[in-house]
């Protein structure tokens, strides 16, 4: 059969559509940071100014509490969930909801690397959300508010308990600054700056609450802790790290880099601005697959569905899939939109607030020409 579809003319003008690191912000140039903090200590007066300003102008743009920490950790959001669960589990029961591959890296840590007692692993299959009323109000609570990998989230934080005397440690790294998260229910925090802000990797971000920081001050836990892990001295939490005083050097163009994306955040009108970019590129996407019937969510609830990491299935099978998103690969007009390798087979487009909505929109007919070619030829 001959394709019918002809090959669209118009290209993205950004065709960086990875779930991460993801796409710069539009007009980004390297050029314009201000590096001037390159070539001198993180220590120095210049860089820990830049490091304090990352944590105090990321706390303001989130509005986060009065007495919730912020910090700069080592190791992207990775390094961010281990350093919670390795200095906060223990002292409680744990809960943990896992319905992708990260939440699953959360499940083995728990119970294969800590190895604690009185652990309940509540997973769901890809496309679903494990039952969330499970979560016990005096257990510590472990989950991903976004699961980057299934393109299902969280809808709200109503299922967390106000009274709960256990503490809630959420992997929200795909999630922050393009989803609307309910502060006084999370207790532990992490994201990276190479997800919805684009920033460069290897530094996570650290959400404490003022229940959390209590935790680190009346509890050791009993295995060795790393020294990149540790957040307290004497007893009492290590303030520093809260204040751009960070454990280990970080890279201070990495730094300029995520100020630069934080500037930006604040220039198209705040996280609210930046919610709404992420929620507008998901509708180009559900418009699209609203009208055809070989393309869908991965999420099966609508509620659900991710407006960063929008997973999709197509009616194909898996090698036409793979051949489908190398084909928009080799044209320059989507790269990196493969499925997760853990993921069942399908495509994953960014839409996060740094993609423009005309670029995911230029993409929409590039997708039925691709799919086509791989499916009629």
């Amino acid at each position: 059969m001959t394709p019918s579809a002809s090959k669209p003319t118009v290209k993205p003008a950004n065709p960086n559509f990875s779930s991460g690191p993801c796409s710069k912000r539009p007009g980004y140039k390297v050029e314009a940071l201000d590096i001037s903090t390159l070539g001198r200590s993180h220590r120095s007066a210049i860089g820990k100014k830049a490091l304090a300003r990352a944590c105090a102008d990321t706390a303001e743009l989130l509005g986060l509490p009065e007495g919730y920490r912020l910090g700069v950790v080592p190791a992207s959001d990775t390094g961010a969930v281990e350093m919670a669960l390795w200095s906060l589990l223990g002292a409680k029961p744990v809960d943990i909801f896992a319905w992708e591959s990260f939440g699953e890296g959360w499940v083995g840590d728990i119970n294969n690397q800590l190895k604690l007692d009185n652990v309940s692993a509540h997973r769901a299959d890809y496309g679903l959300l494990p039952d969330l009323s499970l979560a016990n109000p005096e257990h510590d609570t472990v989950f991903t508010w976004n699961g980057t990998t299934s393109g299902v989230k969280v809808v709200d934080g109503d299922w967390i308990s106000d009274e709960r005397t256990g503490l809630t440690i959420c992997d929200a790294t795909s999630a922050v600054f393009a989803m609307e998260l309910p502060w006084h229910k999370l207790d532990v925090v992490t994201f990276s700056w190479q997800k919805v802000l684009g920033g460069e990797g290897a530094h996570g971000m650290l959400i404490l609450s003022p229940r959390a920081v209590e935790r680190l001050e009346t509890y050791t836990p009993p295995w060795p802790m790393p020294k990149i892990f540790r957040m307290t001295k004497k007893g009492k939490l290590n303030e520093g790290i809260f204040r751009g005083e960070t454990i280990n050097t970080p890279s201070m163009l990495c730094v300029a880099d995520y100020l630069d994306a934080l500037d930006w955040v604040r220039a198209i009108g705040g996280v609210e601005a930046s919610i709404a970019r992420s929620v507008a590129n998901l509708k180009v996407i559900e418009d699209f697959v609203a009208a055809n019937d070989w393309i869908g969510f991965l999420a099966q609830d609508e509620a659900t569905r991710s407006n960063t990491s929008v997973c999709l299935t197509l009616r194909l099978e898996a090698e036409q899939v793979k051949a489908l998103a190398k084909l928009l690969d080799s044209e320059g007009v989507a790269f990196d939109i493969g499925a997760y390798r853990d993921a069942p087979a399908g495509l994953r487009i960014w839409c996060g607030a740094t993609v423009e909505q005309s670029d995911l929109q230029t993409l929409m007919p590039w997708l039925t020409w691709a799919y086509e070619q791989i499916s009629q030829t």
